[in-house]
């Protein structure tokens, strides 16, 4: 069994997000990403270099657009061709995973915590972190949710605005809230 905070979110387990550790990751996290979105364009290239250094992988020809927000950064891959368009947030407590020529809608927002349902443990910081994974050749259309423990298959559409509660078969296309198989 997991004993810090850290631990315990990477682990799968129920953990208090207010923890200096933890603290310590996110203004890593937000100095990154305020390099990324102002920096030039031509100087930042595909992404800004403390983000890379941020992530847990990321292809040379992935690309995001700025603004971009993440609360780690340590748990996302990106594989090869992978595009995210303006405004995207990834709140990684776990591990999220970009398969290759996946393309993301701006203001698409992909969560991972999942709060307490008892409201004296949920003002404590207490949440679980659960994985979303996308697979390859994915189009999630802008303004779209993924809630946590998604998995969305291969060359699945995700919807404009939809907010995804369930996992997505291969080829599927899902639209609505909650979304729902076309």
């Amino acid at each position: 069994m997991a004993s810090s905070q850290r631990q315990k979110m990477m682990a799968g387990e129920w953990y208090i997000c207010l923890d200096d550790e933890l603290e310590v990751l996110r203004v890593r996290a937000r100095r990154a990403v305020n390099q990324h979105n102002t920096m030039d364009p031509e100087e930042r290239g595909n992404t800004a270099p403390l983000l890379k250094e941020l992530f847990s992988a990321i292809a040379d020809d992935a690309y995001m657009e700025a603004p971009f927000h993440c609360s780690y950064g340590m748990n996302i891959t990106f594989e090869s061709q992978v595009y995210l368009n303006a405004g995207c947030t990834i709140l990684d407590s776990a591990p999220v995973r970009f398969g290759a020529r996946t393309m993301v809608g701006p203001s698409v927002q992909i969560y991972c915590a999942q709060h307490s349902k008892d409201a004296v443990q949920r003002a404590r910081g207490v949440e679980i972190a659960m994985p979303v994974t996308i697979g390859e050749d994915v189009w999630i259309g802008g303004g779209a949710i993924i809630m946590p423990g998604v998995t969305i298959g291969d060359r699945a559409i995700i919807g404009a605005g939809s907010v995804v509660t369930r996992d997505v078969g291969d080829d599927s296309i899902v639209v609505g809230n909650p979304a729902r198989q076309r």
